[in-house]
């Protein structure tokens, strides 16, 4: 969800030297119109299918994410007056800078949030330090490789 850290967990696999992808920053999204972004679904899945040999971070959030694949599904979540704040503050992302975005968010929030907690296979809190959640999600998804040999990993 928007506001709970994924492009700064990015940012920190990143810098561990594996292979992570933002769905805002690196292509794979594309307005719908009324705020509204989706995944290129295309674009995802070949992301996906061309890196057999390793771990594949993928960090997003779109109705897209039910029909892809992936081996392990972590939510991302976060108190709602952190949110708000990262909102307000942030300068890597304009969304959520407005009054309508935030409303829109916490909105998609109460009704989205539930349906992902359902289908992750691990819920962590960022108000933890990126550091202490990039290990966490490392420890989790090294032992569990899949018979292909990778790992791919969502954060919503």
């Amino acid at each position: 969800m928007s506001g709970t850290g994924k492009s700064a967990l990015v940012a920190e696999l990143r810098r561990r030297g594996l292979k992570a992808f933002d769905a805002d920053d690196d292509g794979f999204s594309e307005d719908r119109g009324s705020g509204r972004w989706g995944w290129r679904r295309e674009r995802v899945e070949e992301l996906l299918g061309h890196h057999d040999d390793g771990l594949v971070f993928f960090a997003g959030c779109s109705e897209e994410q039910a029909q892809i694949r992936f081996d392990t599904r972590i939510l991302l979540t976060v108190p709602e007056d952190v949110l708000i704040e990262r909102l307000r503050s942030r300068t890597t992302n304009s969304y959520g800078s407005t009054e309508t975005e935030r409303r829109q968010i916490l909105s998609d929030r109460v009704e989205i949030e539930p349906l992902l907690r359902r289908s992750a296979d691990l819920v962590l809190d960022t108000t933890a330090t990126t550091s202490v959640l990039a290990d966490v999600i490392v420890g989790h998804v090294r032992p569990g490789e899949s018979p292909s040999g990778r790992t791919q990993a969502n954060a919503d």
